[in-house]
């Protein structure tokens, strides 16, 4: 059985400290809670250039942006792969907070 693909998530600093005191991280998207879209949008690899470009093409926010790599088996919540439309690529969404123990790495993110 092949490896699930890296689970990952951009964001900025500050709210990934701020849920690593909390020990839940609840943001869906920039701007945007779980609560509020009702999932926690997430990408591969390989989609995460175009979602950050997307998301934070021209941030100039107060805080870097890291990227969370995040367990899939420590999650606990539903991870459903589904996409924005009909026949379109699929993007992994969590349904529910992240513990911060499902985070297993944090990586600085350089916007060439």
């Amino acid at each position: 059985m092949s490896p699930m693909p890296e689970l990952l998530h951009i964001t900025e600093r500050s709210l990934w400290d701020a849920a690593r005191k909390t020990g839940t991280y609840e943001m869906s998207t920039r701007g945007r809670t779980l609560q509020e879209e009702g999932f926690i949008h997430c990408s591969t690899r390989a989609q995460l250039p175009r979602i950050a470009a997307f998301l934070y093409g021209s941030y100039e926010g107060p805080d870097d942006l890291v990227v969370l790599v995040i367990d899939p088996e420590q999650l606990g919540v539903p991870l459903k792969y589904e996409a924005p439309e009909p026949g379109g690529e699929e993007f992994p969404h969590i349904y529910g907070p992240i513990p911060a123990d499902a985070v297993i790495s944090v990586e600085p993110w350089g916007r060439a």
